[in-house]
């Protein structure tokens, strides 16, 4: 069962923590996000494998975008 993780708001990619096929703990830092000058990390809510990154560094995400499909 595939688990997506998504923004919570409007914010910029600045870091990608992880990369596809890394496993993952549950609280893990998946990549970093900026928004009003704060870097936000976003956690893996479980463990997995990481499936899919489907942002890159430098994008502008929305709020409910998926970020990363966890495996």
């Amino acid at each position: 069962m595939a688990t997506e993780v998504c923004a919570e708001m409007v914010a910029n990619v600045v870091t990608l923590v992880v990369a596809a096929g890394d496993s993952v703990a549950a609280g893990d830092t998946l990549l970093i996000l900026e928004s009003m000058k704060m870097e936000i990390p976003v956690l893996a809510e479980a463990g997995g494998t990481v499936a899919e990154i489907k942002v890159t560094e430098g994008d502008v995400v929305q709020e409910g975008d998926v970020l990363v499909v966890l495996a």
